[in-house]
């Protein structure tokens, strides 16, 4: 009998920008107060990315990071996805540029856009490139450099995002129980104009016009947004549990996309999951898109908060729109 393939996550990892904007200092850039953005969101202080540095810089760091948990060579992996929308350039993708900065010269790289879900997106599509023998291990990504992106003068979206990288080392094993149980992904791109950027691509391309009405950076319908994000995640969670032939009664820890304490808290609540069993940390880096799940899953395996034999459930949703979710057991 051919022996059983499963995927493992074996390395985390995470770099942010040093440079930290705080509520505070929003309030002398917008209309806003500390109080009004805690209250609705969660978020106390985001990291930024400075002068001089690149999404591409961050992704390799966090990569390295992952590599060393996992005492694995750079040149030992197959695959490099990175789920991004704020990449260095418009080509080659940033999957490209970090190959070549971590020496992952054996490595097939590419870019996957699909907003906060990208992480998500990226494990799913390594781990069947991975389950089919095509490669033993690949590198998934999720970064974001948001302040890039971002409209400074629009208070309802400047106070939620902020930047970082959050990397996995995903390895093929045989007979190794565990291991990524269920992943799940959806798109309804009839939402698309919830959240999105309307201009600076190929059909709108940047002019002095979309310049000055700064039609180039984030919109959201906020109010609509969170009603399909906490369905959808819910939905998510339960297919892949589902998936897995377990229950929420099963899962050790969730670690939800960290976009607004409110979404968090509404998830935890319709999958009957204590919030002493989820994760957040969204007040110290706000809503890092596609980074948010991996830098969270760094962090809690760093502080013990996942141990061997947990079971860890993520679910992610974003601009699309876009959701989906994994299930997995270290």
């Amino acid at each position: 009998m051919d022996p059983k393939i499963s995927v493992h996550i074996t390395g985390t990892g995470r770099a942010v920008p040093d440079r930290i904007l705080t509520n505070q200092d929003l309030e002398k850039m917008v209309d806003t107060t500390d109080e009004w953005i805690t209250t609705r969101s969660g978020i106390k202080r985001r990291h930024i990315i400075g002068p001089g540095q690149s999404n591409s810089d961050f992704v390799a760091q966090a990569c390295r990071n992952a590599l060393a948990m996992a005492q694995v060579d750079a040149a030992d992996v197959d695959f490099l996805l990175v789920g991004t929308i704020t990449g260095d350039l418009i080509f080659p993708s940033t999957a490209c540029l970090v190959q070549e900065k971590i020496g992952a010269r054996n490595a097939a790289a590419w870019d996957l856009s699909a907003a906060c879900s990208g992480w998500l997106y990226g494990v799913k599509t390594a781990t069947a490139l991975l389950k089919t023998g095509m490669g033993k291990r690949a590198l998934v990504v999720g970064s974001e450099m948001l302040s890039t992106i971002t409209d400074w003068t629009d208070r309802s979206t400047c106070v939620l995002f902020g930047d970082g990288s959050g990397a996995t080392l995903l390895e093929a094993r045989e007979d190794s129980p565990g291991g990524v149980l269920a992943t799940y992904a959806r798109t309804d791109g009839g939402l698309a104009e919830l959240l999105h950027i309307p201009k600076g691509g190929s059909r709108y391309p940047v002019t002095p016009e979309v310049l000055a009405e700064r039609s180039n950076k984030v919109q959201m319908k906020g109010n609509e947004v969170f009603k399909h994000a906490v369905r959808n995640m819910e939905s998510a969670a339960r297919e892949v549990l589902a998936q897995a032939g377990l229950g929420t009664g099963d899962v050790t820890l969730l670690i939800p996309h960290q976009a607004n304490i409110r979404i968090i808290k509404a998830i935890a609540s319709r999958l009957e999951i204590e919030m002493d069993r989820v994760y957040v940390n969204l007040q110290e880096y706000g809503n890092t898109s596609a980074a948010s799940i991996p830098i969270a899953l760094d962090e809690a395996r760093r502080a013990g908060r996942v141990r061997e034999g947990d079971r860890v459930l993520m679910a992610a949703f974003g601009g699309g729109l876009t959701w989906g979710a994994a299930l997995v057991q270290f």
